[in-house]
């Protein structure tokens, strides 16, 4: 079932996002993060990409397993980066053959430790990306005759590749006209940045399905790592303050940064948010008392199986 169709039947909707491990350990505690996350029954789980191939069977594997053990409906990540169109043709090929139902389509981070030269890459913006998934779908290879929903990536804060704000929302609305038919927001710490894009997008005649990226604080290295991932996120300073009162301690920082998630998660619903999604970092641990505190019902159409 499409996510779009999903949010108009159900909204909010609730989500959360896995990457592919890289040891026996990580795969461990994902397989632990995926039974325990399970049984909450999330409208979809997204599988994250690695850039230059580091993890992208791993990802394939990954979201087959899910769609044949699990309950749970995945959504991989699929990133222009280093791929030509014959490469992707498989991709959907394969993810079609499994009844994956929606795919987010990216342009992807620079691969790290290798050579990469941008250039040759068959596909240059997400746009590319999404006009090949829709002519995929209009194929009719696709157990379901619309094919793949697909999704986009937002920027609340603005997309560190387009400082042009104007710009960056024409981006945008061409990848909706492309085909996109829902957008999944980067993470963001002031919920004004998101209502700010959700209405910009309305300015502009947007009106697909916006969900809200959230990414709880479970530690001070994890904190850093954000905001270099984030490409340079905005820590309100109500959030920078309560996080330096307790920077030794671990367990404060987790509580405080869980409490700072649920409060903005409180606002979204406050404020009609279509979906929620949750970047988990594998861990089940904060995303589970988030949900656990905000008072949602656990969706009764299914027990969880093991995994």
């Amino acid at each position: 079932m499409h996510i779009s169709d999903i949010i108009r039947e159900d909204s909010p909707t609730f989500s959360f996002e896995f990457f592919p491990p890289r040891t026996p350990d990580a795969a461990e505690i994902l397989y632990h993060t995926i039974r325990d996350l399970e049984s909450y029954m999330p409208h979809f789980v997204s599988v994250t990409y690695g850039a230059g191939g580091s993890t992208r069977d791993l990802t394939h594997d990954l979201v087959e397993r899910i769609q044949h053990t699990t309950k749970l409906d995945p959504t991989p990540h699929l990133t222009c980066v280093c791929h030509n169109e014959e490469e992707i043709e498989a991709i959907l090929l394969r993810y079609a053959k499994s009844a994956i139902g929606n795919i987010l389509a990216l342009g992807g981070d620079r691969p790290r430790g290798i050579e990469y030269d941008k250039s040759r890459d068959s596909f240059q913006h997400a746009i590319d990306l999404v006009k090949v998934i829709r002519r995929f779908n209009e194929a009719g290879a696709h157990p379901d005759r619309r094919g793949f929903g697909i999704g986009v990536a937002g920027f609340p804060e603005g997309h560190p590749a387009t400082p042009n704000r104007l710009v960056e929302m024409d981006h945008l609305k061409a990848k909706v006209g492309a085909g996109a038919d829902y957008i999944v927001t980067q993470l963001f710490f002031d919920n004004r940045d998101f209502y700010d894009f959700r209405e910009r997008c309305a300015l502009a005649d947007i009106h697909i399905p916006i969900i809200a990226g959230i990414m709880p604080i479970t530690s001070m290295s994890g904190f850093k790592r954000i905001a270099e991932l984030a490409g340079g996120a905005r820590f309100p300073a109500r959030l920078l303050r309560a996080l330096q009162r307790c920077e030794n301690d671990p367990e404060m920082v987790r509580r405080v940064g869980v409490h700072f998630a649920l409060e903005q998660c409180h606002d979204l619903l406050d404020n009609n948010v279509a979906g929620i999604h949750f970047y988990t970092l594998n861990r089940s641990d904060a995303t589970r008392i988030i949900f656990d505190s905000l008072g949602i019902p656990r969706r009764r159409n299914a027990q969880a199986q093991t995994v």
